[in-house]
């Protein structure tokens, strides 16, 4: 049986399984829900802008939701508990991204790509699920080089260095590709600036990115000068 084919049997299981046996919502825990109308409506999106640096130019991030509260939960219980039914209460804010970025419909959504470690653990992978919970197609134009180490506990510069040259892109497919990256949550977007480095060293047009949410700390707060651009990272 082909891999992707094993995958979607197991995603497609895991979704029944959920069905079958005790549940309680995700972003409250009350019984006997998945999602309570309470934490719906929490997931309605305040789309925020930043602007990240990165090599051929600084790329514009759009994020759906704020990464606290509901939205933080429900994308956890997704990445650690495999609840990808959840997936589809974040559609609107992943649409509301694209939205805002004015992303029309023939441009190609590039997923940031997963590690096997992840992969192999959860049996699938995030971004891509997100994407296609909007009714697109992802297009995997991007592969690891190399192994990453863990991000946490690590300076904006060394998140940089950290990741920096380990992704590589496709150059027959990407070359001339109108792309815009795709992601599940930016925190200081060392990632995301690595995948836009990646595609445009293989000659893909590189539009922008959009992310479900972002960490509260790269909007400032009433009053706050925002700078001019963001230094963002997975």
């Amino acid at each position: 049986m082909p891999t992707s084919l094993v995958h979607a049997v197991r995603a497609a299981c895991a979704e029944a399984l959920a069905l079958l046996l005790p549940v309680s919502c995700a972003g409250c825990d009350e019984p006997d829900i998945s999602l309570c109308e309470r934490c719906v409506l929490a997931l309605v999106p305040v789309p925020r802008q930043q602007v990240v640096r990165a090599a051929g130019g600084a790329l514009t991030v759009w994020s759906g939701l704020t990464f606290e509260g509901v939205a933080a939960r429900v994308l956890r219980a997704i990445k650690e508990e495999g609840r990808t039914g959840l997936a589809r209460a974040l559609t609107p804010a992943l649409e509301a991204a694209l939205a805002h970025a004015g992303i029309g419909g023939d441009v190609v959504l590039v997923p940031l790509p997963t590690s096997r470690a992840a992969f192999r653990r959860r049996g699938f992978r995030v971004p891509d699920l997100l994407v296609r919970r909007a009714g697109r197609p992802p297009t995997r134009l991007l592969r690891h080089a190399r192994r990453t180490g863990d991000q946490r506990g690590l300076g904006r510069e060394a998140r940089r260095s950290n990741v920096d040259g380990s992704l590589v892109a496709r150059p027959g497919v990407a070359r001339g590709a109108r792309v815009v990256l795709v992601d599940d949550v930016v925190t200081t977007g060392a990632t995301l600036a690595e995948a836009a480095r990646a595609l445009r060293a293989a000659g893909a047009d590189v539009l922008g990115a959009v992310t479900v949410a972002a960490t509260p700390r790269n909007f400032p707060t009433q009053g706050e000068r925002r700078p001019d651009t963001f230094e963002t990272h997975r």
